[in-house]
């Protein structure tokens, strides 16, 4: 059993990852107290959270082999949201790809997708696509091939349009293979949804051609030239079965989750 568990956490967090993954975690302190409970090992730990992301299991079911009491892992997860772990880390696997020159800056492309919320909470409200039930709606900003750049949640009745700017704006700077960091696209890419005189102003104001479709104007086939790059992105993300359907009460967990999903699937391009 714990060659087979050993073998699934090598899987899950490899070596090299967590070579990445180890410099960022707070470090453990001591109770002044004295007493309570050894640390878990932040690696079992870290592991049991990617188990739990690429699983969809309940914390609940988490096996007791990956990062000890279920409580703790939770607990450790929350606070590494807060302390913007997976943010980091996403930042740290995006200078790896631009100084590997694996990053299209020629275009960024936009896109959302709707997730079905099971239970209340933070970042949650009715869906205009899904009869009005609860759920979160997803925001990518990926480079010209895909790589997500951006990720975000909001409420599913939030309209595409509102994260244009945010989204555009929180384009981390990136370090390339020659000059300084980079962080502007030369286009953005985008669907009717964000079709708005307002934003093309915007881009333009900042360098950043607008390729954004016009209501009745533009036909989905051409906009499929592209849109398929970022549709892509989202089956990858949503391949991590925590994403398929919210579970989390807390919004920023949710997009906790999302986030590391994205470092995750830059981490994988870095690896090939």
């Amino acid at each position: 059993m714990h060659v087979v568990v050993d073998a699934l956490s090598s899987r899950l967090v490899p070596d090299t990852l967590w070579e990445i993954v180890e410099p960022l975690l707070p470090g453990f302190r001591a109770r002044p107290q004295g007493g309570g409970r050894a640390a878990l090992d932040d690696q079992a730990v870290f592991t049991a959270i990617v188990y739990v992301l690429t699983s969809g299991c309940a914390w609940r079911h988490l096996p007791p082999s990956f990062g000890g009491s279920v409580p703790t892992a939770h607990r450790r997860f929350a606070a590494w949201v807060k302390a913007g772990v997976f943010d980091e880390l996403h930042r740290q696997v995006l200078d790896r790809l631009g100084v590997g020159g694996d990053l299209d800056w020629s275009a960024a492309i936009l896109d959302a997708a709707h997730v079905r919320a099971k239970k209340g909470g933070s970042l949650t409200g009715r869906s205009p696509v899904d009869r009005g039930k609860n759920g979160s709606k997803i925001h990518i900003l990926s480079d010209a091939d895909g790589i997500p750049l951006v990720t975000a949640v909001t409420s599913a009745n939030t309209h595409d349009s509102v994260m244009l700017q945010p989204m555009v704006a929180a384009t981390p700077a990136v370090r390339s293979r020659r000059g300084p960091r980079r962080r502007t696209p030369g286009r953005l890419r985008a669907d009717k949804g964000y079709d708005s005189a307002a934003h093309r102003r915007w881009l333009r104001a900042r360098g950043i051609v607008p390729r954004i479709a016009r209501r009745g104007i533009e036909s989905s086939e051409r906009l499929g030239r592209y849109r398929w790059k970022i549709e892509r992105t989202l089956a990858w993300l949503t391949g991590y079965r925590r994403l398929t359907i919210r579970y989390e009460r807390h919004g920023e967990h949710f997009a906790g989750f999302l986030q590391l999903a994205a470092a995750l699937t830059c981490w994988k391009k870095l690896s090939k």
